[in-house]
């Protein structure tokens, strides 16, 4: 698997999320789309998980608003090349469009370390303590 030089991928789990940080302040797309795996699944919103491009388009709407994420990672569990983190973040700041935006939670994730020694996304629910909503 490759990522774009510009993209910083960590190759130990407790980096990840600062990985992800920084990519996704490149307000980029396709940048912030390297630090998943091919067919890792996003849960934009409770009880709505995309994957492939439905991600990458996911994605792009928090990009929109052209406000940066600070992440604080809380817990990193490792089993072999598999993790657990559970990572506190807030998106904050004036957007793009004037407007004050405060958006956070704690996510609940899953990476898996390739074959190339970098940690990738493969389930990303950043409301991953918020209640799922009815069905």
């Amino acid at each position: 698997m490759t990522h774009s030089p510009s993209v910083r991928l960590s190759t130990e789990a407790a980096g990840h999320p600062h990985a992800f940080a920084e990519a996704f302040n490149t307000f980029d797309p396709e940048a912030l789309d390297q630090v998943y795996e091919p067919g890792a699944a996003f849960v934009p919103e409770p009880g709505r998980m995309v994957v492939g491009a439905e991600r990458l388009r996911a994605n792009a709407e928090f990009q929109r608003l052209r406000v940066p994420i600070r992440v604080t990672p809380r817990h990193t569990y490792t089993a072999g090349d598999l993790a657990l983190l559970i990572v506190d973040w807030v998106v904050e700041g004036t957007a793009a469009d004037g407007s004050e935006v405060r958006i956070d939670g704690t996510a609940t994730d899953v990476a898996r370390r390739g074959p190339d020694g970098y940690w990738r996304y493969l389930i990303d629910v950043p409301f991953g303590t918020a209640p799922a909503r009815p069905s």
